[in-house]
């Protein structure tokens, strides 16, 4: 019985020229292989650029747009004395930045109420939390999130939350490490729903809405305030002639600056990943600054 064994590791007369390399998605990569005796053969394989040799001690993979996520390039090399055969396979990280980074509220309506406990992650410069998806084995693209519980002061009222996701590559990587940031949810500033109308006798007016408005403001042409929630507002003015309503809908968006009107309760962070995860370790953190939601 014959049997083939082919030897990597310290072993291996094989030596990889970068040994491990990180390549960003549709960029190219060139990576040398070389034999430290006289060889037979000496050849890639490869998915989608597979190479070989019989007369020179060394043999380039080279791609000029990798976007192949399972790529697992090796050397080999059949040698004319023992041992025959051996392989080296390549350190490869294929990475790509998130496509979208997002955050928004979860499972909360209203606004914040000081000594009670929710989810975020960053305030100001000071990492809070530091969630790393270094349990991911997957080699395709994947989506991840990640909550933190904080409790929050009245010093906090107003405040800016925003999420970053970070590459770890390491030293072969680009430095700094590559990171994308979601857009700003601000919370804390005023809206105004406009209801001013002519008449004589002077219009009176009233307020309706399924989420509670401040007892001082039911009478007024205009509501203003940063505590509005997303719903429907009717307004009506009248006289002893006539009455008129008007309807306001307020709403909270899902992309950019959010129309959300209370201070934010439980905020995800949603992160769309492209990278080779099997070989890197994800860090996502939170910001908090102290700047306004602009409401509309």
């Amino acid at each position: 019985i014959l049997r083939c064994v082919a030897l990597s590791g310290e072993g291996c007369s094989l030596i990889l020229k970068p040994s491990r390399v990180v390549v960003g998605f549709g960029e190219p990569v060139s990576v040398s292989c070389e034999a430290t005796r006289p060889v037979r053969v000496l050849g890639w394989e490869s998915v989608i650029s597979a190479a070989h040799t019989q007369q020179d001690l060394s043999v380039r993979w080279k791609v000029d747009s990798l976007i192949d996520w399972i790529e697992e390039p090796i050397c080999y090399g059949v040698f004319f004395t023992a041992p025959r055969q051996c392989e080296e396979k390549l350190n490869l990280v294929l990475y790509k930045t998130p496509d979208s980074v997002s955050i928004r509220p979860v499972n909360h309506t209203g606004p914040m109420v000081e000594g009670k406990e929710y989810q975020l992650w960053y305030k100001g410069q000071t990492e809070v939390y530091n969630h790393s998806f270094s349990d991911l084995t997957s080699s395709s693209p994947v989506q991840v999130s990640s909550i933190l519980m904080v409790t929050p002061t009245k010093a906090e009222n107003g405040a800016q939350y925003r999420c970053v996701a970070e590459l770890e590559l390491g030293p072969e990587g680009p430095q700094p490490p590559p990171t994308v940031t979601s857009e700003p949810l601000m919370l804390g500033a005023d809206i105004t729903l406009n209801c001013t109308a002519t008449g004589n006798p002077t219009p009176v007016y009233s307020w309706q809405s399924s989420n509670p408005i401040q007892e001082r403001m039911e009478d007024e042409a205009a509501l203003t305030s940063p505590s509005l929630l997303p719903g429907t507002y009717t307004c009506s003015a009248s006289n002893t002639l006539e009455k008129k309503s008007k309807q306001f809908i307020v709403k909270a968006k899902t992309k950019g600056i959010r129309d959300i009107v209370c201070f934010p309760c439980d905020i995800l962070c949603v992160i769309y990943i492209f990278a080779r995860l099997v070989f890197i370790l994800m860090k996502l953190s939170c910001n908090i600054t102290h700047v306004s939601l602009l409401l509309i």
